[in-house]
């Protein structure tokens, strides 16, 4: 049996026995050389970020193109640092889930430090200041999720955090964006020295909205004097301070108490699943073998030789035009259509939810049908192919223990960008008419349905975590099933119109009232969430 903690090197070979790749270089000469000259620093210790980022780091470390190695910062809760990265000296298993069946184990040393960041730590924020006053450290990466970046509510109203930050300034800020402001005050107090700031969460001109963020914070600094315009300049200037757009694709489900079982018998002893109060993590990662990370190249201190471990490294345009391929057309709509009727239907696997005939038409007919036709081809990856792995390889493989449940996470801060995006191309193109699409409307009303806590057999279920929830229930909570007299336009007109969720006002473009007529269909009784997705692919279905 091996452990996470075992010498790699004296004891390689009892880690081939178990199956398991070890890292070609000195984990402690690279601690000492991250401490020296940091490089690259990530936000978001998660499960995305121990199978992917992470190994593009271990593959550039094993190449010797990379001396230093990632710092995680951790902003959420302590958990994660405490119980996953310090006991095992930063090092976890990454485990890709092939189709076949088989497991392909790396252990992964890549991390130098882990730093609990959270508003309530001043040691650890202190600690990642000073990371951060590095003239050697070129970039930052995230992985923090849409509600990482978020400073206003479903009004378009700021939150109180977000106001807090901006009266009271850089000392103690509350939300992510005004800690990632004051670390970048703090940089530019030390030598103004350039630094690059990558969004790689999984939405589109990711890099666009951690820009706007961090300005809003810092703009609130100026006026208010904590901060004076050379700050701004700075922040402004792309010579020094950049925000590149990226696309990041790989599903990473929670880790598999399957997968747990299969490393135990193979050899390997740290295989225990830790919940904590914002998922579950072990101290291996699985994920599938497919995996795309497009980034815009803008370093203004430099960066490491990313390409060489399969980032594809490219302009705005190209980065852009992959992400809105797949986070608004033929992954992302997908994923998060099946997550919500999954959970109305009971699912408890994606991987099930795609070899069922109904929801496999609802995914194709959205993803063919009604995505695909305003897709711009990036070049770099062909969309109907993008689309064809998806369907046939991917959602399918049952070895991915991939859940409704996980994707439906957020929800409230995912269908503007899965779905309003493609309305906007469709209000936009003049050829085009958002009122005739179906599958889309169907999806939004499904939502709602959703909203209500409420299976297709009429019982209750816990919806995942989402901020907006609470205040979004509120409107459906009241509506029971097979009630013809409730006013459907009375509920759903909050929901529908509010533009700070779907970009547009829904009924201005012909859309809303079709949305309303399938919450009819969805609401009509026990089983009508099954019936009204069967007989609209019955009815509207070409694929």
């Amino acid at each position: 049996m091996v452990k996470l903690l075992d010498d790699y090197q004296k004891d390689k070979d009892a880690f081939q026995k178990a199956g398991i790749k070890v890292p070609e270089f000195d984990q402690s000469r690279m601690v000492e050389e991250t401490a020296k000259n940091p490089v690259w620093v990530h936000f978001g210790g998660g499960n995305l970020f121990r199978c992917f980022h992470s190994m593009i780091a271990q593959d550039l470390l094993n190449s010797g193109d990379m001396k230093s190695g990632i710092i995680v910062a951790e902003t959420y809760g302590d958990q994660v640092v405490n119980k996953l990265y310090k006991p095992y000296n930063n090092r976890f298993l990454s485990v890709e889930m092939k189709s076949d069946g088989s497991l392909d184990k790396t252990l992964v040393a890549s991390v130098a430090d882990s730093i609990y960041a959270g508003a309530d730590s001043k040691e650890g924020r202190e600690k990642l200041r000073k990371v951060f006053e590095q003239p050697s450290l070129q970039f930052v990466t995230f992985s923090i999720t849409e509600k990482g970046y978020a400073l206003k509510d479903m009004n378009g109203e700021l939150t109180a955090d977000a106001v807090s930050d901006i009266k009271n300034g850089p000392q103690k800020p509350l939300t992510n964006m005004g800690f990632i402001a004051s670390l970048l005050l703090a940089r530019f107090k030390a030598n103004q020295a350039p630094l690059a700031l990558v969004s790689t969460d999984n939405f589109s001109q990711n890099g666009q909205r951690l820009q706007d963020a961090v300005m809003l914070i810092a703009n609130g600094w100026l006026k208010n004097g904590y901060v004076d315009q050379s700050f701004i300049d700075y922040l402004s200037d792309p010579t020094k301070v950049t925000f590149p757009w990226s696309m990041i694709d790989r599903i990473t489900p929670n880790p598999s108490a399957n997968v747990s079982a299969e490393l135990k018998a193979s050899g390997f002893e740290d295989g225990e699943i830790l919940h904590t109060s914002n998922s579950n993590f072990a101290p291996f990662g699985n994920t599938e073998e497919t995996h795309y990370l497009v980034i815009e190249d803008s370093f203004p201190n430099g960066r490491p030789a990313l390409e060489k471990a399969g980032v594809m490294m490219t302009d705005r345009e190209t980065v852009n035009d992959a992400d809105q391929m797949k986070v608004t057309a033929c992954l992302n709509p997908l994923h998060t259509s099946l997550a919500i009727f999954g959970c109305l239907l009971g699912f408890d696997s994606i991987a099930a939810e795609a070899n069922d005939d109904d929801l496999l038409k609802l995914i194709k007919n959205l993803g063919y049908g009604e995505d695909l036709p305003v897709v711009k081809d990036p070049g770099i990856i062909n969309p109907k192919e993008f689309i064809d792995t998806l369907i046939t390889k991917r959602l399918p493989n049952k070895n991915i223990p991939d859940t409704p449940q996980r994707i439906a996470s957020d929800t409230s801060q995912k269908v503007g960008i899965r779905y309003g995006v493609t309305l906007q191309n469709y209000v936009d193109d003049p050829q085009l008419d958002p009122a005739k699409l179906e599958f889309i409307p169907l999806i939004i009303a499904g939502w709602c349905r959703y909203l209500m806590a409420i299976d297709d057999r009429g019982q209750e279920f816990t919806p995942s975590p989402d901020p907006l929830y609470d205040q979004l229930h509120e409107y459906v909570a009241t509506i029971k099933l097979g009630d013809g007299s409730v006013d459907v336009h009375e509920k759903l007109q909050p929901i529908l119109s509010n533009k700070a969720i779907f970009g547009n006002d829904l009924y201005e473009i012909g859309v809303g009232q079709k949305v309303e007529g399938y919450f009819k269909q969805l609401i009509a009784k026990p089983g009508a969430v099954r019936a009204t997705i069967e007989n609209t692919v019955d009815k509207y279905g070409k694929y």
